[in-house]
C-alpha cells in the first residue's frame, strides 16, 4: 500500500520546530519528522503521546525478578534440597544480588526487543532515505495527503513559509 505525501526538507531545528508545530496546529496529519540528531522539543511539537518502553521494562524486569526468585526457591528447597553450613533451604536474602542481577538482565534484553518491535525494525529492513543530507545536517518534515480536501500549493506555501529549503511531493510505500 502506498500513500502521497508532502516532504518538506528545513536546514535548522528551530524551523522544523516552528514548522512541526504549526503543521500539527493546522490540523496536517504529520508521518513523521526527519532529524541528524535528538532535537528538544520535537516530540511535544509532534504532539506524540508517551512511549510504553518504561512500562516494557518494568514489567518484565519485575516478571525475570519474581520467575528468578521461583526458580531459586524450588532448585534449593524442593528440587534438590542440600544443607550447606546450616542454613536454610529458602535463605531468601541469599538470593537478593542475584536476583537483581537477572531483573536488570530481563528488563534490559526485553526493552531492546521492545524497541525493534515497536519500531518494526526488521532484519533486512531498508532504510528509506529521503533527503541524503537528512542524516548529515538536514531536517524533514513529512505530511501526509489524508483527504481530497488537502490543497497541495497552500500546504507548500506553509512550508515555505517556514524556512523550507525544498518541498516535495512523494508517494511513499508503507511499512509492514
Amino acid at each position: 500500500m502506498n500513500r502521497r505525501v508532502l516532504i518538506g526538507i528545513f536546514d535548522s531545528e528551530d524551523d522544523i520546530l516552528a514548522a512541526t508545530d504549526a503543521a500539527r496546529r493546522r490540523g496536517l496529519v504529520i508521518v513523521d519528522v526527519f532529524a541528524p540528531y535528538a532535537v528538544h522539543g520535537l516530540d511535544k511539537a509532534m504532539g506524540l503521546a508517551r512511549s510504553k518502553l518504561p512500562w516494557v521494562c518494568f514489567l518484565l524486569g519485575l516478571f525475570g525478578a519474581a520467575f528468578k526468585v521461583w526458580f531459586e526457591y524450588w532448585t534449593t528447597a524442593s528440587d534438590w534440597p542440600i544443607n550447606v553450613g546450616g542454613k536454610p533451604w529458602n535463605s531468601l536474602p541469599a538470593f537478593v544480588p542475584i536476583t537483581f542481577e537477572v531483573m536488570v538482565l530481563f528488563a534490559g534484553l526485553s526493552t531492546v526487543v521492545a524497541f525493534f518491535g515497536m519500531n518494526r525494525l526488521w532484519p533486512g529492513r531498508k532504510a528509506d532515505l529521503l533527503d541524503p543530507r537528512v542524516t548529515n545536517d538536514r531536517f524533514a518534515l513529512v505530511l501526509e495527503e489524508d483527504d481530497a480536501a488537502f490543497d497541495v500549493d497552500e500546504v507548500k506555501t506553509f512550508l515555505w513559509s517556514h524556512n523550507a529549503l525544498r518541498v516535495e511531493e512523494r508517494e511513499l510505500e508503507v511499512a509492514r
